[in-house]
């Protein structure tokens, strides 16, 4: 999914090196160095430091550092949830559109065949296994718009036993949500067990708490995941 600079864009994004570091970072979907970000845009590394600058200043970028065992640690730039939310709010509807035609189209229309249907999905979406499930989850939610933050988690002993709670800071399909709450949440529930079906087979989702979509803050726990966790409050 690509992002890219609209007519009605913030105003930082006029200038044409501007949109398209913006983009650049859109199609990256990780955090990028100046210097890796200047190279694939030939451009020269001062400027493109002060591209990035100016770009933090308006909330569209987030700056960070990578450790490293001496001198000073290169800054590494990804878009802010807020500028990522913007720019792919388009294209999440279409993909909302694509997925209930997908499940209009299933034999079972129930909310129980809704499910079933982004639990399929899910499946698609989900990344390659490995490494932590829980980042990778919460990788996949944030790309997909929900901009999740963790609650707390906790860990019992013993291999499969970690726990994860999940807050949801944003509705990425609110206008939709306030149409037809059952359908979207069941779809939402479903992409999410379909998620952890491939990244975690021995997980499951414990509780799912859909709350008012402009207020956003749905609840998701999880429990059964290996590897590390948070410990829960």
């Amino acid at each position: 999914m690509t992002a890219s600079p609209d007519p009605d864009s913030p105003a930082e994004l006029a200038q044409p090196s501007r949109a398209r570091l913006f983009t650049l970072l859109a199609e990256l979907d990780r955090p990028a160095s100046t210097g890796e970000l200047a190279e694939r845009l030939g451009l020269h590394r001062n400027g493109v430091r002060l591209h990035l600058e100016r770009m933090a200043r308006g909330g569209l970028v987030e700056r960070a550092r990578r450790p490293q065992g001496r001198g000073r640690p290169p800054d590494l730039w990804s878009l802010s949830a807020e500028a990522r939310e913007w720019s792919a709010e388009p294209e999440r509807y279409q993909e909302l559109g694509r997925w209930l035609a997908r499940a209009l189209a299933a034999r079972d229309r129930s909310p129980r065949g809704v499910e079933r249907t982004g639990r399929e999905i899910g499946r698609e979406l989900a990344p390659d296994p490995g490494g932590d499930p829980a980042e990778a989850l919460e990788r996949t939610l944030t790309r997909l718009g929900f901009r999740p933050q963790r609650n707390g988690g906790t860990r019992g002993r013993g291999r499969g036993r970690g726990r994860l709670r999940l807050s949801l800071g944003n509705c990425p399909y609110r206008e939709a949500v306030h149409e037809n709450q059952p359908a979207i949440c069941g779809l939402h529930r479903g992409i999410t067990v379909g998620l952890l079906d491939q990244l975690a087979p021995e997980a499951a989702v414990t509780r799912f708490v859909p709350h008012d979509p402009d207020r956003a803050g749905c609840v998701v726990e999880i429990s059964g995941l290996p590897g590390r966790g948070d410990p829960l409050e």
